[in-house]
């Protein structure tokens, strides 16, 4: 077995440039090998088109090796936060590409030809969650370790205060959404499936067919209104203005690639109707698509005839309509500028923490309308605002932990949804049949509506259950299932968990709770709030959404959570926390050499993964290197080496020195192994006794703009010479890994 290491993007691709040549001079001493796989937005694109490269340009597709690779029991892979990429990301990178000199296709919007269409169909395969479905080949155990815990409640994030005559609000439709419509059938024998639309006047076409259905598996079906869709956002618009608070919207047009810019685009066509009534076919005539947002909108007006007047009426409606909250003041840009910009799972946690407020164009906190259209997890976020009123700011002193166990295997459910999804062309009907033509799932839907088709396979479906039992066994906390009985395909899993949770538990099975979400939510604040933890155990989706929320609310990151995914077929994954505030700490590099990413996620991944060797393995010597290194971890915390903010004090750079001082020392301090020991008591020494000069030749290099060499694709030698600046530290690396 060797430990593969994942190449992704942004701040936490930066931190690998300093923190991989550390954990593989480590691992050395335990005979393990570190492999790397790039999955980079940059590195996805290029494996798509090789026949456009010239051959040293050609890379491998390493996302296809990796999703055979966790299919293995040999799997044992850290994967760091990679891009999910909206649209404006793709045509970025893909710009990025051909100034550097890669020959890859345009993306159109609107392809013209097949030549077009083609190079267009590779691109899905790299938009929005292109890599997890493809690695998750297991679910998720998701938690914050007991050193993690604990530093946080000694160390609490600034609370914001919260008023309880707030304004603020969630909002989300009542009719016509995608909870409102959907069904769901249980698979009674294995067959194949298609999916077809059928016209108004009578013409069918198959969108899908081929679709593996296995016996006891859950496939629902479901579409959004998008004229009830207008009408909701009309009605949120015009509340925000008579009330006077910011109309701010929060989707995921990343993972959901196909329908959330759609939703968004309905929002952008909303807000600025005026604008697209006036000047329609200028618009049209420029190529504007409202699903990639208002920064398309100014982009391509530069070279209208008709600029000026479009941009004095977007800036008249702007001063006139309801306010917008903004992603930033000071540049002017809007909540409605790039669907990429704000992810609800990381937003929303984010306004909520902030006294339940966003920023207008003036830079003023102010009470928020957070739109979510769809209401089938709205509801989470309405349960911690109804709760803040009841109880008052959420202390991360006193507050207990809500992990998570996560159903996410084998795309299950929404995010393995992409291929199946769907804008309807005319009125007409969407239909799911089986080989026999037998229908499974029918909607009857209108011109626009956004369609969608939803599996979760029950082998899957069933480790995911025992998973949450498990979890529950080892840690006696209360565990609860976040399951909605007026949900078409929950009613069914309800089933599901609750015929397992007889056959595994007997009579203790009602000591397991299902609630749903809101509910859910509810009793699980009110459980934390005691001091006590409490397990959540939910559908892919709330897992990506919960182990944002709960572990902001508690440490004010995502970042610090251990998430281990322990494959179907029996390797692991790791995965090292959110990247949602990478782009910033990027620019913040940049402008001023400093990188404020926080690599605890990395360390505890890296730590895990060393448990997982060592026992898969019977390595003693890794199972000494992950003791060691989870005492640095703890060292790390207890001295406060996270990195700061600001410009000038120690950065994520230093912050990995520290956990080789720490490292070194534990390890040289051990006596289950005297050669380990030895080895590495003049490193420690060394590290010790030249930490001052090692920190300043790190600090004093900050202030001054760097060059990466690329955004979506960094230049190799460039960025290590920014990522790995002390030379006294690299020589003490060295040393360790030819050791």
């Amino acid at each position: 077995m060797k430990i593969t290491y994942t190449l992704t993007d942004e701040s936490p691709a930066l931190a690998t440039y300093s923190f991989l040549p550390i954990a593989r001079a480590f691992l050395r001493h335990a005979d393990i090998e570190v492999l790397t796989s790039d999955i980079s937005l940059s590195a996805r694109i290029l494996a798509q088109f090789p026949e456009s490269l010239n051959p040293e340009q050609r890379v491998e597709d390493s996302l296809s090796v990796l999703g055979d690779l966790v299919k293995s029991a040999e799997a044992n892979l850290i994967k760091t936060p990679n891009i999910s990429a909206s649209i404006p990301q793709l045509k970025a990178a893909i710009k990025e590409l051909q100034d550097k000199g890669y020959n890859v296709p345009d993306f159109y919007d609107e392809p013209q030809n097949d030549l077009q269409r083609k190079s267009n169909d590779k691109y899905q395969k790299v938009l929005g969650s292109a890599v997890n479905p493809v690695l998750r080949q297991g679910n998720s155990d998701r938690r914050s370790t007991k050193a993690v815990k604990s530093y946080a409640q000694k160390n609490p994030y600034r609370i914001a205060a919260f008023n309880t005559d707030s304004k603020s609000c969630v909002s989300y439709m009542q009719d016509g959404d995608f909870f409102a419509n959907e069904k769901a059938v249980l698979i009674e024998s294995p067959t194949t499936a298609k999916i077809i639309f059928q016209s108004a006047d009578g013409k069918k076409e198959t969108l899908k067919e081929g679709i593996k259905l296995e016996q006891n598996e859950i496939i629902d079906a479901t579409f959004m209104n998008t004229k009830k869709l207008s009408e909701f956002y009309h009605e949120q618009i015009k509340k925000c203005k008579e009330e006077g608070i910011l109309f701010s919207l929060h989707l995921k047009a990343t993972m959901m690639k196909v329908s959330d810019p759609v939703l968004f685009g309905y929002a952008v066509k909303t807000y600025f109707r005026d604008l697209f009534e006036l000047f329609g076919e200028e618009l049209a005539r420029l190529g504007v698509n409202a699903n990639n947002g208002v920064s398309e909108i100014l982009a391509k007006i530069e070279s209208s005839p008709k600029k000026a007047e479009i941009f004095a009426k977007y800036q008249e409606i702007l001063k006139q309509n309801a306010k917008i909250s903004m992603v930033n003041s000071d540049k002017g840009i809007t909540n409605l500028h790039v669907p990429s910009d704000v992810i609800v799972d990381a937003s929303m946690p984010a306004m909520l923490k902030n006294g339940a407020k966003l920023w207008d164009s003036e830079g003023k906190e102010c009470d928020t309308n957070a739109v979510i259209p769809d209401r089938t997890y709205a509801t989470i976020y309405e349960a911690v605002l109804d709760d803040l009123r009841c109880n008052g700011v959420l202390n991360p002193q006193t507050l207990g932990s809500v992990s998570n166990v996560g159903l996410m295997a084998k795309k299950a459910q929404e995010y393995g949804s992409h291929d199946k999804t769907f804008i309807a062309t005319s009125d007409g009907k969407f239909i799911v049949m089986d080989s026999q033509d037998k229908v499974l799932l029918l909607h009857e839907v209108r011109k626009g509506d956004i369609y969608r088709v939803n599996q979760a396979k029950f082998d899957a479906v069933q480790n995911w259950i025992d998973l949450g039992i498990e979890r529950a066994k080892t840690t006696g906390d209360i565990a609860i299932f976040w399951l909605d009985s007026k949900r078409a395909s929950n009613k069914i899993m309800i089933d599901l968990v609750q015929a397992r949770l007889r056959e595994k538990l007997g009579e203790r099975s009602k000591d397991i709770l299902i609630l749903a979400p809101k509910e859910a939510c509810l009793e699980s604040l009110r459980i934390i709030r005691s001091g006590k933890d409490v397990i959540s155990i939910t559908g892919n989706v709330l897992r990506d959404y919960l182990t944002d929320l709960f572990p902001i609310l508690e440490l004010g990151t995502s970042a610090k959570m251990l998430s281990v995914v322990p494959m179907l077929n029996g390797g692991a994954m790791f995965e090292t926390g959110a990247g949602g505030s990478a782009p910033k700490q990027v620019e913040q590099l940049v402008n001023e050499n400093h990188l404020r990413w926080d690599s605890l996620g990395e360390f505890l991944a890296l730590q895990a993964s060393l448990e997982f060797y060592a026992q898969r393995n019977n390595n003693n010597k890794a199972k000494i290197l992950a003791d060691a290194l989870d005492n640095a971890i703890g060292q790390w915390l207890d001295n406060n080496k996270a990195p700061s903010r600001k410009v000038g004090e120690d950065d994520n750079r230093t912050s990995h020195f520290y956990l080789s001082l720490y490292f070194a020392k534990a390890l040289s301090e051990q006596t289950a192994d005297s050669t380990l020991a030895k080895f590495f008591k003049p490193v420690s020494d060394a590290l010790e006794s030249q930490q001052d000069s090692i920190r300043s030749e790190f600090n004093s290099i900050q202030g001054a703009k760097v060059d990466l060499g690329g955004y979506y694709k960094f230049d190799d030698a460039k960025t290590e010479s920014v990522m790995r600046p002390s030379k006294s530290f690299n020589a003490i690396i060295d040393r360790i890994a030819k050791g």
